[in-house]
């Protein structure tokens, strides 16, 4: 008896132990089986438009609004010479005299060939004057000879010869008519010869075409300035070398400062919302905290092959010469887009060998759905699931925290934010509450 009742003790310490144990056990594969078939939880982000109008900065160059690079037309010595870099300049102001000897000598010889020529004028006028008295007298004769031979009075061969007579003078006054005209025309190209070489020895004088400063200058006195108009001197080492050092080259650089124009080059992306007229706003470095306003005053309307680039001019103010030509700077424009592009999360982008990819979630079939179902996956679990497509897409603009999406979203879709491992093309995964939950508001809002 006592050892039945000891069995029992036994089998009953036995069955409370192992039913706990079975219980726990069947709980925990319970929990196994739901977690397996329970889709990945990923943080998604619905995919938003960026704002129309929007602020792009680019780099650009800033440049006179003009520039002269001034070239000597006389070729001699530098005589002398008034003006130094950073001097400011007004128009007509005297820069530099040249000694041209051989072309003041070249002016003195035209104007005795000039006087000459007007001389050989006059005489053949003079000589024309005589040539119309004889031919009025050999005339005059010729018409008396011509009564008397009628009557017989002189012979028939004296009239021929008075007749002969008024016939040559007549052909020396249109000869020296001819005459007259050819040293009217030597005296007009003597003329034209000692205009050019006045106007020459007037470039003797290099005066400043407008108001400046001259940025450059290539002379000193005793230069020798060559028949092409620049300087005969050695070869600058490099185009950043001082340009006050004399060499080779223009003789002086005289630009306008107090308006500068600047250089931009603008993808073909921001082409489009570019047009004259529209403001924008200039910046260096070297100035912090400061914006000089300007405005876009013409473009290239052409990209450029290479670089797919819209060649933009940007004019700015400067009345104070604070700004140099020849300085970087950085242009900011407003432009507005009539189609901007998508914005996703900067931490939703993929970059794989072939190409960015963003995880893209799509809605499941009713394939896709009865499948997972037939998994056990719970059905409230199946409204936020969706499946992972890898789209190929073009970013553009990277914000830090935001990124834009040129080509290959579509509105309303959601992307996987932060994708890990698990997260591969065609795998069934479930929104976090907040992306889903969103997305159910949108919905009901659009039912309603």
């Amino acid at each position: 008896m006592a050892v039945l009742v000891l069995g029992v003790l036994v089998a009953a310490a036995l069955l409370a132990g192992y039913l706990p144990r079975r219980n726990t056990t069947q709980q925990l594969d319970s929990a196994a089986a739901k977690l397996r078939n329970t889709p990945l939880i990923v943080n998604a982000a619905k995919v938003t438009r960026a704002p129309n109008l929007t602020d792009v900065s680019f780099p650009g160059s800033i440049t006179p609004i003009t520039e002269a690079y001034m070239y000597a037309r006389a070729a001699g010595y530098l005589k002398r010479r008034y003006v130094d870099i950073g001097d400011r300049v007004s128009a007509g102001q005297l820069l530099a005299e040249i000694d041209a000897p051989d072309l003041d000598q070249q002016v003195t010889q035209a104007q005795a060939a000039l006087s000459q020529a007007e001389g050989q004028l006059g005489q053949a006028e003079a000589t024309l004057q005589q040539l119309i008295a004889t031919r009025d007298l050999a005339a005059v004769t010729w018409q008396r000879y011509q009564v008397l031979t009628k009557t017989g009075a002189v012979s028939r061969q004296a009239g021929d010869t008075q007749m002969t007579a008024a016939k040559t003078a007549e052909a020396n006054v249109t000869a020296g008519e001819k005459n007259v005209v050819a040293a009217r025309d030597f005296v007009r190209a003597s003329k034209a010869t000692l205009d050019r070489l006045v106007t020459l020895q007037g470039y003797e004088k290099v005066t400043s075409p407008f108001a400046g400063v001259v940025t450059a200058r290539n002379v000193d006195i005793g230069a020798l300035i060559s028949a092409t108009g620049s300087t005969q001197g050695p070869t600058r080492p490099s185009p950043a070398a001082p340009s006050d050092v004399p060499s080779s080259g223009e003789i002086f650089r005289v630009a306008q400062i107090g308006r500068l124009r600047v250089l931009v080059s603008l993808p073909q992306s921001e082409a489009a919302g570019i047009h004259v007229g529209q403001p924008a706003s200039v910046s260096v470095e070297e100035l912090p905290n400061r914006l000089f306003p300007g405005q876009i005053t013409r473009t290239s309307n052409a990209l450029d092959a290479a670089s797919r680039t819209l060649l933009t001019e940007v004019q700015v103010a400067n009345p104070t010469g604070v700004l140099l030509p020849g300085m970087y700077t950085t242009v900011r424009f407003a432009t507005n887009r009539e189609v901007p592009p998508f914005l996703v999360p900067d931490a939703s982008l993929v970059v794989e060998a072939d190409g960015t990819t963003l995880a893209v979630l799509r809605p499941l079939s009713q394939q896709d759905s009865e499948k997972a179902a037939s998994k056990g996956v719970d059905k409230t679990v199946l409204a936020r699931a969706r499946i992972v497509h890898f789209q190929k897409v073009q970013p553009g603009r990277d914000y830090g925290t935001t990124l834009e999406i040129l080509d290959g979203l579509h509105d309303g879709e959601y992307v996987v934010v932060d994708p890990g491992d698990a997260v591969k093309e065609g795998a069934i995964v479930q929104m976090a509450e907040s992306a889903a939950a969103s997305n159910s508001k949108e919905a009901r809002g659009s039912s309603k």
